[in-house]
């Protein structure tokens, strides 16, 4: 069995994550953007005055349009991967996400930049790839590279914002730090063309030719010059996609069939559950949130700058992690993590905000710090997790649906967040204690544990009728390369002899 990947498939991995890169940018943009005097100015905000509330609703609407824009992202991304291909529509929302940053960047108006805002489609189907071209038994480590690109967008965000918090001239202050939006997808659209099509998509529709030589290329190694590995994987892909094809259900029927109900369930579940730990409230709304710590100016531009590179690291670990130590357990912990360290943070900002008690104030600082280590390092295996669940026929229209699940909660928690701040202050804080402690019994009670199985074996967990084990296949394929050898037919593959004596891989 292939006990490492390639370099050629970790480079498939890391390019694709560009996408990834995008959403964190763009999502964590508007915190770093609205740090910035000469956006406020030139759009007419304020924090104080008779227009500070309409600033505080104009600055929710920023946040809120850029999730309805990614809900409706993430509700068709489902339809184009099964019918464009997983490559061509990464190729299409690139397109989409470029032409939307110019529009924000060119903006002249508060509407015409939350229009912008809204026309920003989130490129939700780059873990769904990660996954469909990675192997086995490296699969978190090669799909917690979506997180880790993610955050790096987060930290990326945060540090141009800094920088061009110093620049003099009023308008590249704010729109040039806008303008980067545009040079992930940019690189992501222009390099794609030497993406290989998902393996899976291609052994689903019928190119069963081009299926395994695509795997054959991801998965060679000088330890398997037979591509035994690669034949194994293509044998049991195509003989689960064969079974599949007897269980493929329209929309309804996907919520009247058990398994499937289940795996919609647990997907939706999980990713609402990780933004309900207030992790993107605190992203966007930190900036405020320091201000009321009574840290302002590029010292509160800083500090966010070093908080997502330190969120980046703990997602390079998370991914470490999750071959290891599971999805499960990981995520456990780092939910129950994040709740604590939200609960000393609520104490601290009900105390200490808007005071100059420095003690008080690096208590602070310290428990957001905490927070992000526990989130990062662990309740982000959920986008391992949501990639994997689904059988490839599924795969696109679950994936998608179960990302509409973090535009749903962040639309609700960010969305009502300035005003919530404004009402009732630190105790909008007690939401992301509460519900997130609820979660983690779901997780550990309900869940069940995807570290290990391929893809398609993981159908086991849901009930599914399994067609053939990856480690069955390969010692089998291993020994008929062998008896082929010693000049010995091996018809172990449920194979047929051919008229030249060697074996044939039957296509059900």
């Amino acid at each position: 069995m292939l006990k490492s990947f390639n370099r050629y498939n970790l480079a498939i991995v890391l390019f694709t994550a560009l996408g990834s890169y995008t959403y964190g940018f763009n999502s964590s943009i508007i915190a770093s953007v609205t740090g910035l005097p000469s956006f406020f100015d030139y759009l007419g905000l304020t924090s104080e005055g008779l227009r500070a509330a309409w600033s505080a609703e104009m600055i929710g609407a920023m946040n809120s349009l850029y999730s309805a824009g990614g809900l409706i992202g993430a509700l068709s991304v489902g339809w184009l991967a099964d019918r464009l291909g997983r490559k061509r529509s990464i190729q299409l929302i690139c397109g989409f996400c470029v032409i939307a940053s110019i529009f924000t960047t060119a903006s002249v108006s508060i509407a015409m930049f939350l229009v912008g805002r809204t026309l920003q489609v989130i490129d939700t189907i780059c873990p769904l790839y990660q996954s469909e071209v990675s192997p086995a038994h490296a699969r978190g480590r090669m799909v917690g590279m979506h997180a880790f690109f993610l955050v790096l967008g987060y930290a990326g965000s945060s540090w141009i914002g800094l920088g061009c918090y110093f620049a003099t001239n009023p308008n590249v202050q704010w729109r040039l730090c806008l303008a980067f939006q545009i040079l992930a997808p940019l690189c992501l659209l222009c390099g794609s063309k030497w993406l290989p099509e998902s393996p899976r998509f291609l052994i689903y529709n019928g190119k069963m030719e081009r299926g395994l030589a695509v795997l054959k290329k991801l998965h060679s190694s000088s330890g398997d010059p037979s591509s035994s590995f690669a034949e194994a994987e293509f044998t049991q892909i195509q003989r689960q996609v064969e079974l599949d094809r007897h269980s493929e259900l329209s929309w309804i029927g996907l919520w009247k069939n058990p398994g499937t109900r289940k795996r919609l369930l647990c997907g939706f579940f999980v990713i609402a559950a990780a933004q309900s730990s207030g992790v993107l409230v605190i992203n966007n709304y930190q900036i405020i949130l320091y201000t009321g710590l009574g840290i302002t100016g590029w010292r509160a531009l800083l500090l966010l700058s070093i908080y997502t590179s330190w969120a980046a690291l703990m997602n390079w670990v998370n991914a470490m992690l999750l071959d290891r130590v599971g999805r499960i357990k990981l995520m456990v912990i780092g939910m129950t993590g994040a709740a604590l360290a939200v609960s000393c943070e609520t104490a601290i900002v009900a105390k200490f905000a808007g005071t100059n008690n420095a003690v008080g104030n690096g208590f602070g600082i310290f428990f957001l710090f905490l927070f992000i280590t526990f989130f990062a390092s662990g309740m982000d295996a959920c986008n391992v997790y949501l990639a994997e669940i689904f059988p490839t026929w599924m795969r696109a229209q679950g994936v998608a649906f179960s990302v509409s699940g973090l535009f749903t909660t962040t639309l609700i928690y960010t969305g009502a967040a300035s005003a919530a701040f404004a009402e009732v202050g630190w105790k909008y804080y007690l939401v992301f204690i509460f519900v997130p402690l609820a979660c983690v019994l779901i997780i550990w009670f309900y869940l069940p544990e995807t570290n290990g199985p391929s893809l398609e074996e993981i159908g086991l967990l849901f009930g599914d009728e399994v067609a053939a084990h990856s480690e069955e296949l390969s010692s089998k394929l291993n020994a008929q390369q062998n008896a082929t050898i010693s000049g010995v037919e091996v018809l172990g593959l449920d194979s047929e002899p051919e008229t030249n004596g060697k074996t044939k891989v039957e296509k059900q």
